[in-house]
């Protein structure tokens, strides 16, 4: 069976961005785009709705080494 094409590779919460990085390179994968999403927790202050950020979620979409 061969791997797919692309990929998208999650740092995962206590990794490294270099850790995420070798995880792609050993899996057989090159990385082309690096994407981050806010993470947002909801708090209530004098009776109004807040989104404070509290952390990030970066993803990496890699290609396949041929």
């Amino acid at each position: 069976m061969s791997k797919k094409s692309k990929e998208k590779f999650e740092v995962i919460e206590g990794e490294t961005i270099d850790a995420c990085l070798d995880r792609i390179k050993a899996a057989g994968y090159f990385p082309v785009r690096r994407t981050e999403e806010p993470i947002f927790a909801e708090t209530i202050e004098d009776g109004k709705v807040q989104y404070v950020p509290v952390d990030r979620k970066i993803v990496f979409e890699a290609k396949l080494i041929e």
